[in-house]
């Protein structure tokens, strides 16, 4: 365990778990007073004021297993569990780990202590075709903690449908990839053995050396060198290929390492940090895709960025040699295709757009025409299995953005299409249209004066005032939801 959680979602959890008491979360206020009307799982339930509140626990002993490892104890006997090891169950307060006192059960979680199943499910064509998609706790209490800011009843009804569908889960630091992917692998069980069938969960892989080489507000812990590399493949990718061997039973789509490849088609002469990362990037690939490549019950896709970076004739072409070069390394590990539009905005369908002037003579100026295009170029250069995930979170309505390479939490941005398989009449090569990058949680900081903060974060057309990377966004969630194509 490590004392900080210094990343995006970990301090949004902790500023969540910081709440007077656990009715918080679920937007009810704290009693001032402790009769109990009802008990539930969550904890104990009065009324005040003619509404539900909740009464918070008393304190916790002050003493606990956490002690003697150097973290606090949680202030409630109920606090929810983010991660259970050999010492017992944590939670978050305050923005660190603290103990959840032995005895108590705890809040709810993932999935809880799930036996892992001995059943080998095998993925046959689509992955996305024939399961149910699996529900991600974390954004349901993102979007619990943002329907508890307010107070437009048609508003509220919109976000609550947000809940229903499903979206991907971030593993974008080795701290959360051991915090999440186990659990949720478990809550993917507890799915299935509620609902009888199988049960799909999508992972977002992201964490190579030097990530994200061309932007500066979504840079990685693991530097551009040998030894981070090291650690990525030690404490990153062997530990997802243990758990993924583990929970085997049910199907895995993991979408790997988005804007690296295509970092390497575009900017290695003319990004410094791009052209460092580059050893990284394809030693990266290669490693992954022959640990996890090979599990029967995994599909993997490689990002291919949007319309707008590599749909150009001459970045296609190049982009096939690439990504060509890259799935061979990888041998004997498979993947299964590619990903598009991955915290993008770029439409499906832009008929006002063709190539021209406007476009800077792009023949693919939304996301429809660049993967049919694309799809030829893969083929041409051998690669044999070609098929694509297409990220339609944030895509629903034609963004503000004056130029089609803005990309940070643009205005009039709108909710896409919503997650299904084989979603286009004719186009058998698309997967699946799928919530990758949750709706709600930044692009980047605004503050100028952040390390982290990037130029286009500040642009024109980009919300203002904006959180660090995947911190929560209300006022662009409240937007996206707005301006849902098609309606919530």
């Amino acid at each position: 365990m490590k004392a900080s959680i210094a990343l995006s979602a970990a301090a949004a959890l902790a500023a969540k778990a910081s709440a007077a008491c656990f009715s918080q979360r679920l937007g009810y206020p704290c009693c001032s007073g402790n009769e109990v009307v009802y008990t539930d799982n969550d904890g104990k339930w009065g009324v005040e004021n003619g509404n539900w509140c909740g009464i918070a626990d008393a304190p916790a002993q002050a003493t606990c297993w956490s002690l003697s490892q150097g973290y606090p104890c949680c202030s409630s006997s109920n606090a929810e569990v983010w991660y259970t090891d050999a010492s017992g169950k944590w939670g978050v307060e305050n923005g660190d780990w603290c103990g959840i006192p032995t005895g108590s059960t705890g809040g709810s979680t993932g999935g809880g202590n799930v036996t892992p199943s001995n059943e080998q499910y095998t993925i046959s064509g689509n992955p996305f075709k024939g399961v149910e998609f699996y529900i991600n706790p974390y954004y349901v209490e993102e979007v619990d903690g943002a329907i508890a800011q307010m107070t437009d009843s048609s508003l509220i009804a919109k976000a609550e449908k947000m809940k229903t569908y499903s979206n991907a889960i971030w593993l974008d630091t080795i701290k959360n990839m051991q915090s999440w992917l186990e659990s949720n692998l478990q809550g993917a069980q507890t799915q299935h053995q509620s609902s009888g069938k199988d049960i799909l969960t999508v992972f977002v892989v992201y964490d190579l050396p030097g990530r994200d080489c061309h932007a500066l507000a979504s840079n990685g812990e693991l530097l551009a060198n040998d030894g981070d590399l090291a650690r990525y493949k030690s404490e990153y990718i062997d530990v997802i290929e243990g758990h993924l061997k583990t929970y085997k039973s049910q199907p895995v789509v993991l979408i790997v390492e988005p804007d690296s490849l295509a970092n390497l088609v575009t900017n290695l002469e003319s990004t410094p940090a791009c052209a460092d990362s580059e050893k990284y990037y394809l030693e990266g690939h290669a490693y992954l895709i022959k640990k996890l490549g090979v599990l029967p019950h995994v599909a993997m896709y490689l990002d291919i960025g949007h319309a707008f970076w590599l749909g150009w004739d001459d970045n296609r072409e190049k982009a096939g040699k690439v990504y060509a070069k890259v799935i061979s390394s990888g041998s004997p590990g498979n993947v299964r295709g590619f990903t598009d539009n991955v915290s993008n905005y770029t439409p499906w369908e832009d008929p006002t757009l063709s190539r021209g002037p406007d476009t800077e003579w792009n023949p693919c100026p939304d996301e429809k025409r660049y993967l049919e295009a694309i799809s030829k170029d893969f083929k041409s250069a051998g690669i044999k299995s070609v098929y694509f995930v297409s990220d339609s979170s944030r895509n629903g309505k034609k963004v503000d953005r004056k130029h089609p390479g803005e990309w940070c939490n643009q205005t009039g941005v709108g909710v896409g299409a919503r997650p299904q398989a084989s979603p286009v009449s004719g186009m058998d090569y698309l997967d699946a249209f799928y919530w990758i990058k949750p709706l709600g949680e930044s692009d980047g900081t605004s503050d100028e004066s952040a390390a982290r903060f990037d130029g286009y974060c500040g642009h024109e057309t980009a919300m203002k005032p904006a959180p660090e990377a995947g911190q929560w966004f209300q006022k662009h969630f409240e937007q996206g939801i707005k301006n849902a194509n098609p309606p919530l």
